[in-house]
């Protein structure tokens, strides 16, 4: 081809080519057109499935908001809360019921599996569902405030209890559900088991398990803050959200044993860390139970009389062994912290028919006390064996040793001893310089001294004298 003919080949050759890159393309989006159609179809409805287990308490509140956002970012058909508890704190209990009452999505509270219990503030909270499903062997009740060991008056609780009653009737009757038997679970603290709860009305569905739970509430319709919706939930995808690593832990460590567990050890390490001054291990690992465990009381009904009695224990303990009086205050602590350890989770205040009865296992207080008593009683005997030793520092170590004059002892001159230079005065008459002397006391800033090599016996009087000015 020739130069001068390329400038009337090139328009030739392109409209070849965007041919061909026209015809590929389309090729392109006729074989993806069916892929593309695919992905633009939206992702199957699940349902979700969130697990409350324990004490209902401000951790559970945000697990279950975040769980009912997850739902409702996700078009979930329905959000299964499966309940087994014994109660919990009563705001908690109410965030719980408002978050259920205004859920965007469907709710249904499933207390599963067989021999879980929806108890206190459990029974509020499986009222306030849309659904309110239970498995066989649960059973769901027992709303009274209790004191949790205290002295409530009487008029205290006739208005917690007023108060619950008309609580529980108003979450029965805007789910449409037995409000008399609602109220009666809180004025006379009865329980029902799954079969009565069903013939009672206070429940929708007894099911042996998840599946059959969404078998056996397809097809109804439930009207909420949502609006009239027909479920549609058999062989629907099922999703669960369980808690995260960090609330896990913080669920965890609110259980009553575990925080008391940190409380006390908290303790121990802190007496240990005075015993032995200096931010050591001891110190930095008290800090941390510390923390852990007012986070995990913060979750808790506590008595903070039962803490205070547990640091008055403490510093007992710390003030005993610093004084001569360690057996009456070592008794003394050990008393204080044994009583605040019954009395930790008794709360003397309101009663709430949220909250269930919190205990520390007797077994678990023993055993602290005896790790407690046995780690005083090692520290006693340490500081006992100290005490019984020569001094480690000043002049009072230098008793019982031996040196030289350094000129003539007569009653006052100086010596020699451990490498250091003394004043010091002589108890049993001249020492020569040169003389090998014993210190046997000190008095002021001086050495009381002795000949070394002396055979005599000296009188009492003198010796219980010497460290005297």
């Amino acid at each position: 081809m020739l130069p001068w003919t390329v400038p009337w080949t090139v328009p030739r050759i392109v409209p070849r080519i965007m041919r061909r890159i026209c015809t590929v393309m389309l090729l392109v989006i006729v074989l993806l057109w069916p892929m593309a159609g695919v992905s633009a179809q939206p992702a199957e409805r699940p349902v979700l499935v969130l697990e409350v287990e324990g004490v209902i308490n401000p951790l559970s509140v945000r697990y279950l908001e975040r769980g009912l956002q997850r739902a409702e970012q996700r078009a979930a058909r329905l959000v299964v809360v499966i309940v087994d508890t014994p109660g919990g704190l009563d705001t908690a209990m109410r965030e719980v019921v408002q978050a259920l009452l205004g859920s965007p999505v469907p709710t249904a509270i499933y207390v599963a599996p067989s021999g879980a219990r929806a108890a206190s503030a459990g029974m509020f909270i499986t009222l306030a569902g849309d659904i309110a499903a239970m498995a066989p062997a649960t059973n769901i009740g027992a709303a009274s405030p209790v004191t949790l060991g205290g002295e409530a008056g009487d008029t205290e609780l006739a208005k917690a209890a007023s108060d619950a009653a008309a609580l529980a009737r108003s979450i029965a009757t805007t789910r449409g559900r037995n409000a008399d038997w609602a109220e009666q679970a809180v004025l006379e603290s009865v329980s029902l088991t799954a079969t009565e709860a069903l013939e009672q009305g206070v429940i929708d569905v007894v099911a042996e398990d998840l599946d059959a739970l969404l078998r056996q509430i397809d097809g109804r319709t439930v009207n909420g803050a949502f609006g009239e919706v027909r479920l549609q939930t058999a062989g629907a995808a099922v999703e669960h959200l369980p808690m995260n690593a960090a609330e896990q832990f913080i669920h965890m460590i609110s259980n009553p044993n575990i925080a008391y567990v940190l409380l006390s050890l908290g303790m121990l390490l802190l007496l240990a860390e005075i015993a032995e001054p200096g931010i050591g291990l001891a110190g930095v690992g008290s800090a941390i139970c510390f923390i852990l465990a007012f986070m995990a009381l913060g979750s808790l009904p506590v008595n903070w009389a039962g803490i205070a009695l547990l640091a008055l224990g403490v510093v007992l303990l710390v003030v005993g062994l610093l004084t001569d009086t360690e057996v009456v205050l070592g008794l003394g602590g050990l008393a204080a912290f044994v009583l605040g350890s019954v009395i930790l989770f008794s709360p003397f205040e309101a009663p709430s028919p949220a909250a269930p009865v919190v205990r520390v296992s007797p077994w678990l207080i023993g055993g602290v006390v005896a790790i407690l008593a046995a780690f005083t009683l090692i520290v006693l005997a340490a500081i006992v064996r100290a005490s019984r030793q020569p001094p480690q520092s000043g002049a009072q170590r230098l008793v019982g040793l031996e040196g030289v004059a350094l000129s003539d002892v007569d009653p006052a001159g100086q010596v020699r001893v451990d490498f250091e230079t003394w004043s010091a005065q002589s108890v049993a008459g001249r020492i020569r310089s040169g003389e090998r002397v014993r210190v046997i006391g000190v008095s002021g800033v001086r050495l009381q001294v002795v000949p070394a090599d002396t055979e005599r016996v000296w009188d009492t009087a003198v010796w219980d004298t010497a460290g005297e000015d």
